[in-house]
């Protein structure tokens, strides 16, 4: 090839191989899962009852119903008088209850309560803080209607058009000894009057005996509860030395710790008691005092009443 042809001869320039690279992008980092906004969580079942509220339930009360037939027929022989003494309105029902932490001549009030007026005409019951936050216990006492005996609680039922019955003198009055059986204690607590003229709701007095004979309280223990500062954790001012089944003699402070024995309970529905319906005299001491006193003394003459009824010391 000579110098022309070399000048003119077009070449072929190929592209060189291109390498192509992946580039990794690394993945969006996973969020952990937030909690929804309380309006945005989902509803709670219809059968869970907030503090009792919604109680009680009548799936429970039916399944119960045989047993509880019992208890009141054949085992405490209850005998409640005075159901046409209840006002047409709610009402603020006030009593004593007796027996250490299961308080029977109460509960049987509840049951009765249900077996009269069924769904028709709803009675709250109030609990001590240690009972409904007993594992399973507080559960079943929510499904029975039970609730915490807060002023928001007790006007929440009023609001729903529910009764509610309150016992003031607390543990003082379920742990009094047994020479005290027959005695009223409201534990010198006129918070409930106040409550009762606020709400605009009539006070019903309820007079009871017989419950003290399911547990012996021998002695109410309270120094014992001083020594073991039982009022700041268990907000009790009593340590009380009973005599029950099957532990026998000892030092009551468990929910759990007896079986009720088959004592006779006599309960009374009294006259409703019409307090001011001008909300300022909540606030007058002398007004608050003197209605505390008048319903103390009218459950403590229907409890003299009832006491009279005994035809045993003991049991009957």
């Amino acid at each position: 090839m000579n110098t022309a042809e070399q000048r003119f001869t077009p070449t072929l320039d190929l592209p060189r191989p291109v390498r192509l690279s992946v580039v990794k992008t690394p993945p969006p980092p996973i969020k952990a899962p937030q909690p929804l906004p309380v309006h945005e969580t989902a509803p709670a079942p219809a059968s869970w009852a907030p503090e009792g509220l919604n109680g009680p339930d009548p799936r429970l009360m039916n399944t119960q119903r045989g047993f509880v037939d019992f208890l009141l027929d054949r085992y405490f022989r209850l005998e409640l008088d005075g159901w046409d003494k209840l006002p047409a309105e709610p009402a603020l029902l006030i009593g004593v209850h007796s027996g250490g932490p299961l308080t029977m001549d109460a509960w049987t009030i509840g049951f009765a309560w249900y077996r009269h007026f069924g769904t028709q005409r709803t009675l709250h019951a109030t609990a001590h803080d240690v009972l409904m936050k007993t594992p399973g216990l507080g559960r079943y006492f929510r499904r029975m209607g039970v609730i915490s005996p807060t002023r928001d609680n007790i006007q929440a039922a009023f609001e729903k058009g529910d009764d509610v019955i309150l016992w003031p003198g607390g543990e003082k009055d379920s742990f009094r000894s047994w020479g005290k059986r027959d005695t009223v204690e409201l534990g010198g607590r006129t918070g409930f009057i106040k409550l009762a003229i606020r709400s605009g709701r009539p006070i019903l007095p309820v007079a009871t005996v017989g419950g003290h004979d399911t547990l012996f309280v021998l002695s109410e223990g309270r120094g014992l509860a001083k020594l073991l500062n039982l009022k700041k954790l268990l907000r009790s001012e009593v340590a009380p030395i009973t005599l029950s089944w099957p532990l026998g003699l000892a030092v009551h402070v468990t929910p759990l710790q007896h079986i009720p024995l088959p004592a006779k309970i006599r309960t009374e529905f009294l006259e409703p008691i019409h307090l001011s319906k001008d909300p300022a005299m909540a606030d007058d001491a002398a007004y608050v005092q003197q209605m505390y006193e008048e319903v103390e003394r009218r459950i403590q003459a229907g409890m003299d009443r009832l006491a009279a009824k005994r035809r045993f010391p003991v049991f009957g």
